[in-house]
């Protein structure tokens, strides 16, 4: 068994491993990344973000083709299944293989294909089916092994008709209908997805509404437009046991109900990929789910050990994960600067889209802030007229006294581009952070940015 030393090692080629990897090749120093994949990129390219997005966006162009009425001059409406549009998705995550085995070898990072497990903690024993098994000596470890999907003990998993939301990449045919148990982020975007397909879902949750930490607003509507995509939600019901047959899954509903369908999707929750890491060898524990807990330079209690990405918990993004994997690694260089990943806008790819940054309208009721609200709705914008995605709006938040712009909410096509604008003017200092900029700054024409200024002017227009 051969033994390498580096300066830091990373588990895991996820968002937050490739942002630690990067990071500290660029800064000089020698790096490993171990990957339990047979290639880089994590659960996010191969598993999460890059399949379930591209499903989506393949979904979303089957809509418009068969909604809009310029198209049937060309031919019928057309019916896809769900291999087939599975097969965008796989070449989008070859493609994205291929540029991320790229960044690796140009910043000259060795990378290790196998299951990594701590010896001690400056060492690790990479179990490798190619190479054989291999231990890695270094002065600092970043793990950053992300997150699966949460597997209850009493649901059959290896059943052909329960699936989570990683298995359901393998779904082989398109079912009539379909279960979504949980109406967390993944179970509300798989629900548009198969909806947007001709699927008659059954979305449960066992909360009163869906993704709470949204503002209310935006919440309602993303609620109304799943209705009326064919969606039935089932709130306030709790499971009492999953079973499936030859024919059927099964959903047996602590309120009495029993549901039945083709397969049965679970999307309950996430645990942390940590399980088969070691860590009782190092002197770590993971909580219930999984995840690690960290200081806000991302240490964990090992001083040399550190964790970002979904294996730290909240946010669980993709784009939060890449800049803490960055700044953990900052912790452990001479000169590095680390930061805690708190400004974080959510992206949300249900049809139509939710991105969100700031504070909720609930959240300032209770907070007793002074604030007001400006909309602009998308169907009265020329941009969505011609583009016809009309469906949303822009909503602004803003402080009646100094203006200051406090939330930034937006439901449509194209939200989680949007709400970038408003982000970088929410993060200048003093009189710039006012939705004054919004106003006094011209817009191209027609454009969907031009609808801050118009929710803008609305805000200001009801100021007394």
């Amino acid at each position: 068994m051969s033994l390498s030393e580096y300066d830091v090692v990373i588990i895991g080629s996820g968002p937050a491993g490739e942002g630690a990897a990067m990071n500290a090749a660029k800064h000089g120093k020698r790096v490993a990344v171990v990957e339990s994949y047979d290639a880089v990129g994590g659960g996010c390219t191969h598993k999460g973000t890059i399949p379930s997005k591209t499903l989506r966006h393949s979904v979303k162009q089957i809509i418009e083709f068969n909604t809009n009425p310029m198209f049937r001059d060309v031919g019928e409406p057309r019916w896809f299944s769900f291999p087939q549009v599975l097969k965008n998705a796989e070449q989008v995550i070859a493609k994205q293989v291929k540029l991320r085995t790229e960044f690796y070898s140009r910043n000259r990072v060795d990378l290790f294909f196998g299951q990594a497990r701590f010896l001690d903690s400056n060492r690790i024993e990479v179990q490798e089916a190619t190479r054989g098994d291999e231990i890695l000596r270094a002065e600092h470890f970043i793990i950053a092994t992300g997150s699966s999907p949460y597997q209850p003990d009493d649901v059959d998993f290896s059943n052909a008709r329960i699936y989570d939301s990683d298995t359901i990449l393998n779904l082989s045919h398109t079912p009539r209908n379909l279960i979504i148990y949980g109406a967390g982020v993944i179970g509300c975007e798989y629900a548009s997805i198969f909806a947007g397909l001709g699927v008659k879902v059954d979305l449960v949750t066992s909360h009163n509404e869906l993704l709470s930490f949204l503002d209310d607003e935006i919440g309602d509507a993303l609620s109304y437009h799943l209705r009326d995509n064919g969606v039935m939600l089932r709130l306030n019901e709790e499971y009492e046991h999953i079973s499936a047959d030859d024919r059927f899954a099964y959903l047996e509903l602590k309120s009495g109900k029993r549901l039945k369908a083709d397969a049965i999707l679970w999307c309950n929750g996430r645990t942390g990929n940590t399980r088969d890491l070691g860590l009782d060898t190092v002197g770590l524990e993971a909580d219930g789910r999984g995840q690690l807990e960290v200081n806000e330079q991302y240490q964990t209690a090992v001083p040399n050990i550190y964790a970002a990405g979904d294996v730290v918990g909240w946010p669980s993004l993709a784009s939060a994960a890449y800049d803490q994997g960055c700044s953990s690694s900052n912790a452990i260089l001479d000169n590095g600067e680390s930061y805690f990943v708190t400004d974080v806008a959510n992206g949300i790819y249900t049809i139509p889209e939710i991105s969100s940054i700031g504070a909720t309208e609930q959240e300032l009721t209770a907070q007793k802030t002074p604030y007001e609200v400006g909309r602009a709705v998308f169907k009265n914008t020329a941009r969505a007229q011609i583009s016809g995605e009309t469906v949303g709006m822009l909503k602004l938040l803003f402080h009646v006294e100094t203006e200051e712009l406090l939330g930034i909410h937006c439901f449509g096509d194209r939200a989680a581009e949007i709400i970038h604008i408003g982000q970088a003017i929410m993060n200048q200092k003093g009189e710039a952070n006012t939705i004054r900029y919004f106003v006094n700054t011209t817009f191209n024409y027609p454009t969907m940015a031009e609808a801050y200024r118009v929710a803008a002017l609305d805000g200001l227009n009801r100021m007394v």
